[in-house]
């Protein structure tokens, strides 16, 4: 069977921050590093994101690039309930894009009818890090790109499967009272903290883009 790869996207603050208190977030990082963030999508089979993320920012999670003419990634949302509404971008282009439904419940038949593949990842809770890149690997989607968000972070890397982090940091300060990148870790010692080396630093404009891999 092959293995998966799964890349952590993270825009944030300098302290680490994708959002203020009220969950303002665009844009924290400017027009370069997002479209850096465009090529990456492209580099892989699919774009993953939390349900409480799809919820938010109501995303495309498309490629837009100029010019561009490739494929585009599969769309994947983790939501255990199934509480991502019909009107959402993702589910209303379903039919344009592949658009992936990872869940704990039963698989509703309206979403089935506008086009959303909808796999069902055990019951109750939330799907095991584990179990979703398995089901997606199930689909032929082995290079995964994670965009958020905190709670979706920290489930991955806490479970050791974050094998890059592609890190765009902006020159703002938000502060204790922003929404940080990553959840909880729930990490006994340093010794247990997930660690990674630093692969590139490229300036984007005013941002930085750092690349590490998991060590």
């Amino acid at each position: 069977m092959s293995t998966s790869r799964l890349t952590l996207k993270l825009a944030t603050s300098l302290d680490g921050r994708i959002a203020t208190a009220s969950g303002e977030s665009r844009w924290i990082t400017g027009p370069q590093a997002r479209e850096q963030v465009h090529r990456l999508r492209s580099e892989h089979d699919a774009v993953m994101v939390g349900i409480e993320t799809a919820l938010a920012d109501d995303p495309d999670l498309t490629v837009r690039l100029a010019g561009y003419s490739g494929k585009q990634p599969a769309r994947v949302v983790l939501d255990s309930r199934l509480r991502l509404p019909s009107s959402a971008k993702l589910v209303q282009t379903a039919r344009e894009t592949p658009t992936l439904l990872l869940t704990c419940s039963a698989p509703s038949a309206i979403f089935q009818e506008l086009g959303v593949k909808v796999l069902q990842v055990g019951e109750g809770g939330r799907p095991s890090p584990a179990n979703v890149l398995a089901a997606l690997r199930s689909q032929g989607l082995s290079r995964i790109f994670l965009e958020g968000g905190g709670k979706v972070a920290a489930s991955f890397l806490g479970d050791g499967l974050v094998d890059v982090l592609e890190w765009f940091r902006a020159p703002i300060l938000l502060g204790q009272t922003g929404r940080s990148a990553v959840g909880a870790l729930e990490l006994g010692s340093l010794a247990a903290s997930p660690r990674f080396r630093r692969t590139g630093l490229e300036i984007l404009g005013e941002d930085a883009w750092e690349r590490y891999e998991r060590i």
